[in-house]
Formats: C-alpha cells, structure tokens, sequence
C-alpha cells in the first residue's frame, strides 16, 4: 500500500518548478522571504508555538574573524548548572533559520531542561563550504568554556542537527574523538550525511524523490551551490568517514516518505557495526523537514519525545556519573 504524505504537508511543502534556473539572488531573497513568514501568526501555527517556560534571547558569538548570531533558549528561573544542546538547522546549507526550530528547541530547553543554542551559521553562496562547518566548529569551543555565564556544565554536551544541519551535528560528534571538546549524544534529524557524487545513490532517493518536502531539484541546487568547485566533499560527509569507533550515542530521526531517509540509516547501520550506540527511528507518514512543522504532520509529537527521552538519559547519566 503506498503511504501519501499528509494533505497538510502536501500543500504547504510544495515543489517550485524550475530548480536548475534558481539564481543566487533568488537564494538570499528567498533567505529574507522565510524569515518574515516565520513572524506571521499563521505561520506561527504551522511551525508550532514556543514553550512559554523558557525565554528566547539572541547573542552575538565572536569567532575567529567573524560573528555569528546565537538564537538562545533557557529555561526560567533555573540557577544550577545545566546541559548545552548546540542546534543546527536544516536548508542545504544555502537557506533556513534558527528561528523555525523554535518549537523543538523551546521544548528541549524546559523539559530537559538544558541550555539549547542554535547557531545561525553562515550559508552559501557567499559562504560555500566548509564554512558552516567551521563556524559549528569554533562556536562549539567557545561555548563550552560558558562565555556569556549561563551555568553551563562543559560535560554534558548534545548536538542536535536537522537536515544539512544533521552534517554539521555528526563532524562535531567525530571530531570529539580526538580534540574535544567532549560530545555526550547526537541527534541526527532526517540527516543529509554524504554530500558526494554518490547523495542520491541510495534506495529512499528512488522511492521517494518527487515527494513533498525534499525534490531531485532542491538536492541538486544545494550541493552545486554549497560545494565550490575542487573542495573534496568526503571529509564534509559523515558517511564516507571510514574509522566510525568510539562515537557518542546517536539517535537519527527521519520520515519514510524523505528521499534521503536512508543516508541516517546506514550511518546507524555502520555506527552499530563500530560498536557504537546508535538507533534509528523512521516515521511512516513523515517527510523531510517534518520537525519545522508540527502543524501539518503529527509525527512530530512523538519524534520530540523520543528526542527527549535519548537526550534526558544520556545528559543525565554523565551527571550521576560525577
């Protein structure tokens, strides 16, 4: 029996028609287009309502040469030390915001609780790759030394990322093998893990593609925009990293009905076959994107208490264990 999507994601997650002519002017337009939508009311629905137990601040992070913006979820009235949870957003590393995780990440914050900051990394085309890398990088070593005092505990560390986000979260998570600082759990969202010629060589992209969500296009526009010419992708691609040992517990999340589901199912495949603990949890009637909008498709309910319950026990666990 084929599965549809739901009607609501169907409508609201349309494909545009020509994906190949996208100029980038139209990229960065589109980048302002988002961040107004997110503003409306209606959009606010769609995108779901955060939680009213913790405040939103945005703070500016001073990193090598640059700055980068922190969109900043704590919970109220909390004084003992607390967990950091890096978050990235998803959007092909050419568009997408902080702000449309703001369901998730509010959500995160109060019933953890914990520190969660998502970090407005730079995008392509002006900042192709390994730039938002970089930028998630050196905001992860900044913020674990607490440098605007927010009672962070340095040894309970998450990173959650969704989508191109999800490459961002799973290199923090390998990189902390060898130099820190420590990542306690990942939480790869319908996860873009292999940004190589061979991104749509995998069965879910055959089954799926031309589905509401993520399209062949989208696909296509994002790796040419946010590779430049003559960068090796395999180091920017979790998948094609051949030593996968000692890695922090994983949870990966992702729809059934994503074309590029598969990419998190054979990271927890080879994380598992590297003695790692890692689980993979799809949902049938969900498609890409599906955690920036719990308005439209209900597996986001229970994919957030999943997320909880992984981050919960794992964050918890490192504390006990002092």
């Amino acid at each position: 029996m084929t599965v549809n999507a739901p009607l609501g994601a169907r409508l609201f997650l349309k494909d545009r028609p020509d994906w190949d002519a996208v100029t980038p002017d139209e990229i960065v337009a589109g980048r302002a287009k988002l961040a107004r939508m997110l503003r409306s009311p209606v959009m606010r629905l769609i995108a779901g309502r955060p939680d009213r137990r913790v405040r939103i601040e945005e703070h500016a992070l001073d990193l090598p040469g640059r700055r980068v913006t922190l969109r900043v979820h704590r919970p109220e009235d909390r004084r003992d030390r607390l967990p950091l949870v890096l978050s990235f957003h998803g959007g092909g590393f050419i568009t997408g915001t902080a702000a449309q995780n703001d369901w998730l990440n509010s959500g995160l914050a109060a019933a953890l609780p914990a520190v969660v900051a998502a970090v407005e990394y730079r995008l392509a085309p002006e900042h192709p790759l390994p730039a938002p890398v970089d930028d998630g990088r050196d905001a992860l070593d900044r913020l674990a030394d607490d440098p605007f005092g927010w009672g962070i505990d340095p040894a309970r560390i998450a990173v959650v990322g969704e989508s191109a986000g999800g490459t961002i979260a799973a290199l923090l998570a390998q990189r902390s093998r060898e130099s820190g600082p420590a990542v306690s759990a990942q939480v790869l969202l319908y996860a873009a893990l292999d940004w190589t010629a061979t991104m749509t060589d995998y069965p879910s992209v055959e089954r799926n593609i031309g589905r509401p969500g993520l399209s062949a296009g989208e696909l296509g526009l994002a790796r040419r925009t946010a590779l430049p010419a003559g960068l090796d992708p395999d180091p920017l691609s979790p998948l094609q990293t051949a030593d996968l040992a000692g890695l922090p517990p994983t949870l990966a999340v992702a729809g059934e009905l994503d074309p590029v589901c598969d990419h998190a199912r054979e990271y927890v495949r080879r994380l598992r076959a590297a003695g790692n603990d890692a689980s993979y949890i799809g949902y049938p009637n969900a498609v890409h994107k599906f955690m920036s909008v719990p308005g439209l498709v209900p597996a986001s309910r229970p994919a957030r208490r999943e997320i909880l319950a992984f981050l919960r026990a794992r964050l918890h666990a490192n504390a006990l264990a002092r």
